[in-house]
């Protein structure tokens, strides 16, 4: 009973990082295709918070439940797939956390335009686009994770 607690709340996390990674991804895109700076705050403001609710929690949560559902599976934490698995999920980690500081940055200029009633500051973009750019290797990573997790396979 306890390796299916285990998995099911290993499985949550996962859907979690996964789904709230991509409905971010989703919402930040949009409001900066909207181009309006009070969209953008906004939507900002929203993201941040959602990233230190739910991605944060599985971020902590996802390596607790792995090595304990390792230990009571049997698997040893030497097994290719899961050597893979942890290393792109630090590898992960060193993309997500500066997206962190850049979506901060992002809702701040925003907000600055916004008070100040002016278009968005080349910074803005400057950002936006290395926030895209870390996003695409994260989320190819995660999506590696997933696979793992899902096939085993002998590596």
């Amino acid at each position: 009973m306890l390796y299916l607690v285990l998995k099911y709340l290993h499985i949550i996390g996962a859907a979690v990082l996964l789904g709230t990674g991509t409905g971010i991804a989703f919402f930040m895109l949009a409001a900066h295709l909207e181009g309006k700076p009070v969209v953008i705050a906004g939507v900002a403001r929203i993201v941040v918070i959602a990233d230190f609710i739910f991605t944060a929690t599985a971020v902590i949560a996802q390596p607790i439940t792995g090595w304990l559902l390792a230990l009571q599976a049997g698997y040893s934490l030497r097994e290719g797939w899961i050597v893979w698995s942890i290393v792109l999920y630090v590898f992960t980690g060193a993309f997500w956390l500066p997206v962190v500081w850049m979506q901060m940055r992002l809702r701040d200029l925003a907000s600055k335009a916004v008070a100040n009633d002016a278009p968005l500051p080349d910074e803005y973009h400057r950002i936006f686009w290395h926030w895209c750019a870390f996003g695409v290797p994260a989320f190819a990573a995660v999506a590696a994770i997933f696979w793992l997790m899902i096939a085993r396979p002998q590596i």
